[in-house]
């Protein structure tokens, strides 16, 4: 005789005071004759983009299709080589200025995925389009907690122009829920920690200093739920639980110490908010571990990471360049000006490179998160000293497309076609792509 178990509910939550911790993907979960099909896994989306455009010479690869060299900015990508495919010429016609204006950033990011017109504007009536990876959030509906993360290492311009003539939320993020609403980025990493873990109930000031003072975990809170349901799993599902726990904690811990560390000098006068590392480069690896625990426990299956804000003007002493991004890529040909902006380029690509592995290395039943992620990392410009919006430096990765490859498209081609191909995998339906597109049909198998 078979006997049948009945699955854990996908909705299943640990909770305590002021707590509730969604689960990861769980055999228990499923019935047992799908437990082992991965296609029955959640399909994700995630978008990576770096600001300021890319120094091309030393972006571009060498060779097409799957005979191809990669250039010195893409080599920290080489253990990914076999599951990235690097598309070149793919351009956004839609950031193109009306009369004789030239290209600007304040039309290019919002055009990145949306590929539509950004209105010219500096006030409240600014309007552009909805963006792919809302498409995708509106698509799967309520199937999970929250319907997609915005993040970013730089907080948000909140008022005037960033850009001549064009309104600051334009430059401050890259999703638009609708043509009207642009989404907010977050920045700290103790506010995404908590909108992921906290029960809806707000803390107030008092009880999270509380919290802080004794170095609490979300995990003390959960103790006894967490104790209940392991008893109920088996050994794999425990020791994936066990995992996610760890991960969880290691996150919190990292958080915590960035709370607790007294500001250096220089930042004395700075505003800065508690829960932001001072490093840039922990920074930048908390939100990509934020992101990637929260499409563990499938509490979001849609994400946007700036690494940087549009316009910004960070510069990295760490890496040896003391220059502003912005002014970098501005470089106006200068050879030493554009080695510099490379090796911010090649920085960037690094964390992008970490997060590819993050994703890889994180268990989603028999699989990856990787294995049903569809993951997109471009720039706005390809030249930034020139404004380019038709030669972007696009790079799609993930277990959903055909890797190993470098896709050269006719010169020109939109990139709202990649943004649909990405799309049809995702099985959201989106209108067909014309001969000129046939390449990225291909990253499918098609």
């Amino acid at each position: 005789m078979m006997i049948t178990r009945k699955p854990l509910s996908r909705r299943t939550i640990l909770r305590g005071a002021g707590t509730a911790m969604a689960l990861p993907f769980l055999e228990a979960m499923m019935s047992s004759a799908r437990a082992a099909d991965i296609a029955q896994r959640p399909k994700r989306l995630q978008v990576f983009y770096s600001p300021n455009g890319m120094t091309m010479p030393e972006y571009r690869p060498t060779g097409e299709g799957a005979d191809f060299t990669l250039p010195t900015t893409l080599e920290p990508l080489a253990p990914h080589k076999d599951t990235i495919a690097v598309i070149t010429g793919l351009g956004h016609p839609q950031a193109a200025a009306m009369g004789d204006a030239p290209a600007g950033h304040g039309r290019s990011c919002p055009a990145f995925l949306t590929g539509a017109h950004a209105r010219q504007t500096e006030g409240p009536d600014i309007r552009c389009g909805v963006s792919m990876d809302q498409v995708f959030a509106a698509h799967l509906g309520d199937a999970t907690q929250i319907p997609s993360m915005e993040l970013s290492v730089d907080l948000p311009s909140m008022a005037g122009s960033c850009d001549i003539n064009y309104s600051c939320a334009y430059t401050n993020g890259i999703s638009w829920l609708t043509p009207t609403v642009p989404l907010p980025v977050t920045a700290n990493p103790r506010a995404v920690f908590e909108r992921l873990f906290g029960d809806g109930e707000a803390l107030d000031e008092k009880s999270r200093l509380a919290r802080l003072r004794k170095q609490a975990s979300i995990l003390d809170f959960v103790m006894e739920d967490t104790a209940r349901l392991s008893g109920k799993l088996g050994m794999g599902d425990r020791h994936k639980l066990e995992e996610y726990l760890d991960a969880t904690r290691a996150i919190e811990k990292r958080i915590q110490r960035a709370e607790s560390s007294p500001p250096p000098a220089q930042a004395a006068a700075m505003t800065q908010p508690a829960g932001i590392p001072d490093d840039f480069a922990e920074h930048v690896k908390l939100m990509i571990d934020l992101q990637v625990l929260a499409m563990q426990a499938d509490i979001t299956r849609v994400g946007t990471f700036m690494i940087g804000r549009e316009l910004s003007n960070r510069t990295y002493p760490e890496i040896g360049v003391p220059d502003s991004h912005h002014m970098l890529s501005h470089h106006g040909d200068n050879p030493d000006k554009m080695a510099r902006l490379a090796k911010i380029n090649r920085y960037h690509m690094e964390f992008f490179a970490y997060a590819l592995q993050r994703m890889k290395e994180t268990k989603d039943g028999e699989g990856s998160l990787f294995d049903r992620t569809l993951v997109i990392r471009g720039s706005a410009f390809g030249d930034s000293n020139k404004h380019d919006y038709m030669d972007l430096p696009v790079v799609a990765s993930g277990g959903l497309i055909r890797g190993g490859r470098h896709v050269k498209v006719e010169q020109g081609t939109t990139m709202s076609n990649l943004l649909l191909a990405g799309l049809n995998l995702l099985d959201v339906p989106a209108t067909s792509f014309g001969d000129s597109t046939a390449p990225l049909r291909e990253l499918a198998g098609a």
